[in-house]
């Protein structure tokens, strides 16, 4: 037994690594961790202390349902063979628990009934982050009262708060602490929601109410009632399945684009000019002009035209240094991206240039 002497027995080894001696015995039939050692006399199995890195990464592996094929590749083949291996093991696995919520989501409102209501907690400061970058694209047209509200949208564990006049369209998505009840949809007037987002902003989490008696937020100390508009919302998702694929990309700083559409002054019409690796933004009939550097992938050139009026709050909505311009053509809406907070969305009509020069 002198060869064994700096080994560990199978039993010793399993305390050490965190797996039961039957696994090590199933994993040295399947050859994925051979002991060491076997005593020809025995059968006895002896591990050497350096074979616990292995063992505990073999551990993590199983537990994470890794199929032991998969853990053999990731512990002996190259390296970006194991790294496909976990990638695709991980987007299986998101896949599959993203499929268990949605599931469990909907019997738990079968289970709810009708008239149950919902129940949204949400960060207060969220909450209220979200109510300032879609509230500018709140319409105030008296013809279309619908237009003044806020489309409050709840579905499994996401909220929804759209906005439009029309002209643009903001939507903000934010992730919710928990949901209970059945999905639902409600318009809430903006007015009393700008002040419900400041109020929000206090409070470490808010709970928005959902039921037959209305629409309240519970705040950490306080409570209040959201006034709810009856009407018919624009149909937003005919809206963004129809916009055909961009044409054109651009990155560019955020604040300065919003410095130079204000230096233009006074004007119904702006023209942003896209060149290879800047945007020209001035008025018009080319005067007033400020160039900024700016990312885009395409060479040609061209002139879209916007009202300074609608582009500058989508701008200041936004957040991040940086603004990405997705166009598709000069006449169809461009989305105005946040680059650092994709669930920020906001769209913008441009307008005609031949008019305003």
């Amino acid at each position: 037994m002198d060869s064994t002497t700096e080994m560990l027995s199978i039993s010793a080894f399993a305390r050490r690594v965190g797996l039961a001696p039957s696994a090590l015995r199933f994993y040295d039939d399947c050859r994925v961790l051979r002991p060491a050692y076997v005593d020809g006399a025995t059968g006895y199995r002896y591990y050497r202390p350096d074979q616990e890195n292995r063992a505990r990464l073999l551990r993590s592996l199983r537990e994470a349902d890794l199929p032991l094929a998969d853990v053999a590749a990731v512990l002996d083949g190259p390296g970006e063979e194991a790294r496909a291996v976990l990638e695709r093991h991980r987007d299986r696995v998101r896949d599959q628990t993203h499929a268990a919520v949605a599931t469990i989501a909907e019997v738990l409102r079968d289970l709810a009934g009708p008239g149950a209501p919902t129940r949204v907690r949400l960060g207060g400061v969220e909450l209220a982050s979200a109510v300032r970058q879609v509230a500018p694209a709140v319409g105030r047209d008296e013809q279309h009262p619908v237009l003044g509200c806020v489309l409050v949208e709840v579905d499994d564990c996401e909220v929804r708060l759209v906005a439009t006049d029309r002209y643009r369209f903001s939507m903000r998505t934010l992730k919710a602490a928990a949901v209970e009840g059945p999905s639902c949809r409600f318009l809430v007037d903006a007015a009393a929601l700008i002040g419900t987002g400041a109020w929000a902003a206090r409070s470490s989490e808010v709970t928005i109410e959902v039921g037959p008696e209305g629409v309240s937020a519970h705040g950490t100390s306080e409570s209040r009632t959201l006034p709810v508009v009856d009407g018919r919302f624009p149909a937003y998702r005919d809206m963004l399945s129809d916009l055909a694929p961009p044409e054109s990309r651009a990155i560019v700083d955020r604040l300065a684009l919003l410095e130079a559409v204000n230096d233009c002054g006074e004007t119904p019409g702006i023209a942003l000019r896209l060149g290879e690796d800047e945007i020209v933004v001035s008025r018009p009939d080319h005067s007033g002009a400020t160039v900024l550097p700016a990312v885009r992938q395409e060479a040609l050139p061209f002139r879209i035209g916007f009202d300074p009026a609608v582009l500058a709050p989508a701008l200041e909505a936004g957040v991040g240094p940086d603004v990405l311009l997705e166009i598709s053509a000069v006449t169809q809406p461009v989305v105005v991206r946040s680059a650092d907070q994709g669930t920020f969305t906001t769209l913008v009509m441009p307008i005609g240039l031949d008019a305003h020069v």
